[in-house]
């Protein structure tokens, strides 16, 4: 029997509390049976109850982390997290253009659930012009959802115009990449609804709400999962599908740690 290998790339920041970030991705990675590499753009300060600060990485050395893991190991799905510079977002996007990375996930972390901004407004049009024409999924909650288009986002109808405007954005730059949205419903009054556009059709994906506080790193661990689904071959609907069930799974048998948001259970399966 031949066991193939699959690698799936995060470039994002370090949370040492372990519920989000890099160390949640490289989790979730495990628990969808891919072998998970890192690169760091930021060290933050945070526990479970807040986000302190964020300590930046040069983008010389990120490069230096990225050079020397994409040319040794074969990348077969790359999730991007937390870019905080221009300098960076230029980095990457010429990084997925050089070696041609594909099933390619951002998720566009802007602030920390607790309120910490963790990307200068500038950047947001440098993301939008630079690296989302690269995405095969986006994936944003509401929030990000309205910074990004503009447009006001507190319901289903407001999910699906940003949705499309998303895809609009990006569309005369998009060359390979297959541009979904999927956006986040997390923060909806009345459900727990994400809504995905992948330019062929609309979809709503429903769930009941999960009434917790270990909720820390949900939007890193959904958008990780989708990644390494996709690595697998899964398509876009499939994997999200598959991504929520396990982001559910890994909320309901969250551990309890810490004394304000806690992290998820990612090896709830085992």
């Amino acid at each position: 029997m031949v066991f193939v290998v699959l690698t799936v790339l995060s470039i994002a920041g370090f949370d040492p509390s372990g519920g989000a970030g890099i160390l949640a991705d490289l989790k979730t990675f495990a628990a969808m049976g891919c072998y998970g590499a890192a690169a760091i753009t930021s060290i933050t300060s945070q526990n479970t109850i807040a986000v302190y600060g964020a300590y930046h990485q040069p983008v010389e050395v990120l490069r230096a982390q990225l050079d020397p893991v994409i040319s040794d190991l074969r990348i077969s799905a790359l999730k991007i997290g937390m870019l905080p510079t221009s300098e960076m977002i230029e980095l990457v996007a010429e990084t997925i253009e050089r070696h041609s990375l594909s099933n390619v996930v951002i998720d566009p972390v802007m602030r920390s659930s607790s309120g910490f901004g963790l990307i200068e407004p500038e950047m947001i049009d440098v993301m939008i012009e630079r690296l989302f024409p690269l995405a095969d999924v986006i994936t944003p909650n509401l929030p990000e959802a309205e910074r990004l288009t503009g447009l006001e986002v507190n319901d289903l109808d407001g999910m699906k115009h940003a949705a499309r405007k998303l895809r609009e954005m990006t569309r005369e730059r998009r060359k390979k990449a297959r541009g979904a949205v999927l956006i986040k419903g997390g923060h909806l009054k009345d459900e727990a609804a994400d809504l995905l556009d992948d330019g062929n059709e609309v979809r709503v994906f429903r769930s009941p709400r999960i009434e917790s506080r270990n909720n820390h790193g949900t939007g890193c661990t959904l958008s990780s999962a989708i990644a390494a689904l996709l690595a697998h071959g899964y398509g876009i609907t499939e994997s999200i599908e598959r991504a929520k069930q396990y982001l559910e799974g890994a909320m309901r048998a969250a551990p309890g740690i810490g004394q304000g948001n806690g992290p998820l259970n990612h090896f709830y399966k085992r």
